[in-house]
């Protein structure tokens, strides 16, 4: 507490008021609504930081830790998971190490216990502890009903007013919203109706009122927008939205001079006992975050978990593998699957059902940057990595009479979804159709099919591009497979979706590389593609020459059943007739064995039979687990993990550099796919270790608002990340949290050549936010990226010490 009474400085410049602003948004991750989710690093603000410097800025700013609980590094310890090697080299690789740290202390440490982190107090933390009332619950109340409204994407059929900025809209809601005036907020109505026209201006006058200082704004204005949770990473998904399409939006900055209007309307009343402590807070936020010495063990005992994954990595390589298909032998099929984990599964079941079968790892997307409108449907989705703007554009609309029809009564059964779950309507809806409804209710209450969906008419690109641009897409994803020879008679391209009851969640376990859509858009006009003629024959004239028989075709892996749909009458073929029937056969035996597999770690799933019924029942929690357990990312060919388990927890991209002439597919894939791959990892691991801040909370409390995300209950801040039971299985962790460790078979001097022109790829691995390795030519993880451009030697049975180089 200090002595002197408190002083409001004055304003600071509007120069610095909005750097500090800007500083403070690209702080917060994006959010992507509910219709297309994708995975999104939590902590994309803080990647220049290190693990321990972001958990003492967490620590501050909400009052989380960013690791998991001591005890749980200790049981691993004790049984033997984490062994004394991995403790030493993490202690080895940790900069700076707390004094008198060494492996001995580091297993106390894991066995004691530390104090939970507290956030410093907002104005409304303190106005609440002097008035009783919980005015952070009444800002998360009253802020989450006006931007379910205003953010709202179709869910209600009247619509707020979208026509004036979010500080507009907000200050007329405010001013006639009574209840903060009822529960003891006196005139707040009236200071909403005076505050400043502009939020520029809104955010000057109550930074001034609140006395805060050019040092105290980084974390303070950081800590406001963490308040309003999943609310300020919507809108800064619609910044990052803008600025991909060289716009900008400035919903996050209205955002926040809202919730500064509030701090500074609860502040006006409540000065007099609150403003030596305030004065107090804003030192501490003046403050440059360090990490404390036990955030720095916490952060050692991290990367320790870590090694020991890597090392059961290593053992894993490093095993006899199986005899793959040799580079002169023509496959029986090639079946290309996304990069995804889940793909592993179904890939090492595929091959062991015939020794004809090669598959192969490639971005899910397929390399098809599209804008695509589906079948009688007025929606544009962007089925492409959320990196990229949309470089081409398809449509599942026909031109024929039959199509047209079609289309009709496919916007009629949406519209009348539509009446089913409006306000005003639903009533009506349950009275008049509730006895005939009820059928379908129970059907999905006891998780029984009901009629499939068919598929979507064949795709088409809308505008077609012309044949130079064809052949050049063609050839540079083919290059970026490694598949520019020996090619099967059939190549199945598989995307990948699941088919799922009332889950809200449904487009997170899409393809993220497709932007949370299914994968069969773009594999099916890929497929389309390379079976023009007149693209062959552009392809041959580079050097790649696809034989007259080798066929194309596009598929869906549906990763909650496991069943593949061929989309085999996109380009009907006589010749190739058995080859398709093979491969639905080899097909349906590999999904047996991959739900065998996955059934053994899906609770209440007795057997491969349980796991298509729960993917139809409405009220199943975990239809499957996504990518839970992610922990490695491999680009080598395949022959280096073929036949080996690696459990559905490696991504695999399929590389041979000796084919990456200039490495450009190196550069690609460590700065799309390798990126992309962290996302999703760092999400679970946020997810994980801070629920609370990252996750998605309870499934069972979600409700849907407008649209966009979830609320736990009826109201309050929208909850994004992953749910609880995506990570845990209501008794134990199913996803260790691991940050991802990336595995390259390529030269190191190439490997650094790419991170030296990618400062913010290279900070992700400097700062640890992902583990690079680089492979030798037998496939085993030979070198460990250290940062600042320098390897380590990884130590073999015949090394002792690890050898430190830097590659040039």
């Amino acid at each position: 507490m200090t002595d002197t009474a408190y002083i409001a400085p004055a304003r600071l410049p509007p120069a610095t008021l909005a750097a500090a602003c800007d500083a403070a948004a690209r702080a917060i991750p994006p959010a992507w609504p509910l219709a297309a989710t994708v995975a999104v690093n939590p902590f994309l603000g803080q990647t220049g930081e290190t693990l321990a410097q972001v958990s003492a800025r967490l620590g501050r700013t909400a009052g989380t830790a960013v690791t998991m609980p001591r005890d749980w590094y200790a049981s691993r310890i004790a049984n033997g998971t984490i062994t004394e090697e991995d403790l030493a080299g993490a202690l080895a690789a940790a900069t700076p190490v707390p004094d008198g740290t060494d492996v001995e202390a580091l297993k106390a440490a894991a066995r004691s216990e530390v104090p939970t982190a507290t956030a410093l107090p907002t104005v409304a933390d303190l106005a609440a502890k002097v008035s009783g009332i919980d005015w952070p619950g009444v800002i998360a109340d009253r802020f989450g009903a006006f931007a379910s409204g205003y953010c709202d994407e179709g869910q209600a059929l009247w619509a707020a007013s979208r026509g004036r900025n979010a500080y507009a809209a907000w200050r007329a809601v405010a001013t006639h919203d009574l209840t903060p005036e009822i529960l003891g907020l006196r005139g707040f109505g009236q200071h909403a109706a005076d505050a400043p026209q502009t939020a520029e201006d809104g955010i000057a006058q109550a930074t001034g009122q609140l006395g805060l200082t050019e040092a105290a704004l980084e974390t303070y204005l950081h800590q406001l927008l963490l308040t309003l949770g999943g609310w300020s990473q919507l809108a800064r998904y619609q910044s990052w939205q803008a600025e991909l399409a060289g716009g900008s939006d400035c919903t996050i900055t209205d955002f926040l001079a809202i919730r500064l209007l509030w701090e500074e309307a609860l502040f006006c009343l409540y000065k007099d006992q609150i403003a030596e402590d305030w004065a107090d807070i804003v030192a501490a936020h003046e403050t440059p975050c360090a990490p404390s010495a036990a955030q720095q063990i916490d952060s050692i005992l991290q990367e320790a978990a870590e090694r020991a994954a890597q090392r059961d990595l290593a053992e894993t390589l490093c095993a006899s593998s199986v005899t793959a298909i040799s580079a002169n032998e023509r496959p029986d099929i090639q079946a290309a699957f996304c990069i995804d984990v889940r793909s592993e599964v179904f890939r090492r079941a595929l091959e062991s059902v015939h020794p004809g079968i090669q598959t192969l790892g490639f971005a899910g997307f397929f390399g098809l940057t599209v804008a695509h409108r589906s079948f009688a449907s007025d929606v544009v989705e962007h089925r492409l990595p959320v990196l990229l703007n949309a470089g081409l554009t398809s449509t599942s609309c026909g031109k024929s009479e039959a199509d047209q029809s079609a289309r009709f009564k496919a916007r009629a059964k949406r519209a009348w979804g539509r009446f089913k779950i409006a306000a005003v309507s639903s009533f009506a809806f349950v009275e008049a159709t509730g006895p005939v409804h009820g059928v379908n209710l129970l059907r999905d209450a006891l998780g029984r099919a009901g009629t499939a969906p068919q598929p979507d008419p064949m795709p088409r690109l809308d505008p077609m591009p012309d044949l130079a641009t064809r052949i050049d897409a063609a050839e540079r994803i083919l290059r970026a497979m490694s598949l520019t020879e020996n090619f099967a008679r059939v190549v199945l391209l598989a995307g990948h979706g699941a088919k799922v009851k009332n889950n809200p969640h449904a487009s997170a376990l899409h393809c993220g590389a497709c932007g949370g859509h299914a994968g069969d858009i773009n594999a099916r006009l890929l497929a389309s593609l390379l079976n023009d003629p007149d693209t062959r024959s552009g392809l041959a004239a580079k050097g790649i020459k696809v034989p007259a028989d080798t066929l194309f075709v596009g598929a869906l892996h549906d990763t909650t059943t496991d069943a593949v749909t061929v989309f085999d009458t996109d380009t009907k073929s006589e010749e190739h007739a058995q080859d398709l029937r093979a491969l639905a056969g080899w097909l349906d035996a590999a999904g047996t064995l991959a739900r065998s597999e996955r059934a053994l770690r899906l609770p209440r799933a007795n057997s491969a039979a349980d796991i298509a019924e729960r993917s139809r029942n409405w009220a199943e929690t975990r239809p499957e687990w996504g990518l839970a357990g992610c922990k490695g990312f491999i680009a080598a060919p395949r022959r280096r993990t073929a036949g080996k388990s690696l459990a559905g927890r490696a991504f695999l991209h399929d590389y041979d550099w000796h084919q990456d002439k200039d490495f450009s597919v190196l550069e690609l894939i460590l700065t799309a796919p390798a990126v992309v791959a962290s996302w999703i990892s760092l999400q679970y691991f946020g997810s994980t270790v801070a629920p609370g801040l990252f996750g998605g909370g309870n499934k069972l409390l979600h409700n849907v608002t407008g649209g966009i995300g979830v609320v736990e209950g009826n109201g309050g801040t929208l909850r994004v990340g992953l749910p609880w039971q995506s990570v845990h299985d209501g008794q134990n962790y199913i996803h260790d949290p691991l940050r991802l460790s990336v595995c390259v078979e390529a030269p190191r001097e190439a490997i650094s050549a790419v991170l030296a022109r990618h400062d913010a790829v290279r900070a992700l691995f400097d700062n640890r936010w992902m583990h690079l390795f680089a492979m030798d030519a037998e496939g085993k993880l030979a070198w460990r990226y250290v940062g600042d451009g320098a390897w380590q030697a990884e130590p073999g049975p015949d090394t002792q010490t690890p050898e430190l180089a830097k590659a040039s």
